[in-house]
């Protein structure tokens, strides 16, 4: 697994976020959990917009990724090098601290500083969630979510080949739990448990405060319990996405998704 993420081509990592999505996409289609009345081809372009403006922010900022893994490396500092440890118990406790800082922290911060708010809320302002919103996030956010993983970089320890196999799960992850699909009760529940079960995140785009306001995890749902900020809702088939005060059409195009931080003082 060491020897294949580093030196995993460009190509297969961009196939897997697509090769996910597109399969996630048709399955909606098929068995929806909510039907939408909004155009689905016009709704994902949009959301295929805000896809490719995370990916140019994330190539262009890799190189800082690749330098704080390659310092960590070298060095073996952070705190995942103060003890020995084998691969696989260093990749899976890298993968939770990414999870943490690099996820639901960030998202957590998000939620609570009024100017950050302001770029995270684009992501919130879709009223039609499914797996194409899992990257409809403002540029803005996606340089401070960098930053995010980057922090996780610098203070676990955490080599190149981990970031990979980590961004590769969070991608698909993020995809299936806002996929607009069904599962049985019992599976949701379950799974809910140990990672983000598409109805545990749905919760999080409801409309109503105190409900956006939980659920904030991407892949472990652990983190949320152990925070007490996590939430359920029986009926997910009752909530209510967007935002109140964004629920105009013209809020699904792209030029006023870009816009929409700057429609109130920052200080707000």
């Amino acid at each position: 697994m060491e020897s294949f993420f580093n030196n995993i081509p460009s190509f297969y990592r961009t196939a897997i976020l697509v090769g996910g999505l597109v399969l996630l996409w048709v399955f909606e289609g098929a068995f929806p959990r909510f039907y939408f009345k909004s155009n689905r081809y016009f709704h994902a372009g949009t959301n295929l917009f805000f896809t490719l403006t995370t990916a140019v922010v994330n190539f262009s900022l890799a190189f800082l990724i690749v330098k704080a893994c390659t310092f960590t490396a070298n060095r073996h500092f952070g705190l995942l090098y103060l003890v020995p440890l084998p691969n696989w118990l260093h990749a899976t406790l890298a993968i939770l601290m990414m999870d943490l800082i690099g996820a639901y922290l960030v998202h957590l911060i998000q939620h609570k500083i009024a100017w950050m708010w302001h770029f995270h809320k684009i992501h919130h302002i879709d009223t039609a969630v499914d797996a194409t919103t899992a990257l409809r996030h403002h540029p803005i956010e996606s340089i401070l979510r960098v930053i995010a993983l980057f922090v996780a970089v610098i203070t676990m320890g955490i080599p190149i080949w981990m970031v990979f196999l980590y961004q590769t799960i969070s991608v698909f992850m993020s995809q299936f739990n806002h996929a607009n699909i069904h599962l049985p009760k019992w599976l949701d529940n379950a799974l809910s448990w140990i990672i983000v079960s598409p109805d545990m995140h749905k919760v999080h785009h409801s409309h109503f405060q105190p409900e956006t306001d939980t659920n904030y995890s991407n892949i472990f749902s652990i983190w949320d319990r152990l925070f007490g900020t996590f939430k359920k809702v029986n009926d997910t088939t009752s909530l209510q996405y967007g935002l109140d005060e964004y629920q105009e059409e013209k809020y699904q195009k792209i030029g006023a998704l870009l816009k929409a931080p700057f429609d109130k003082p920052l200080n707000q």
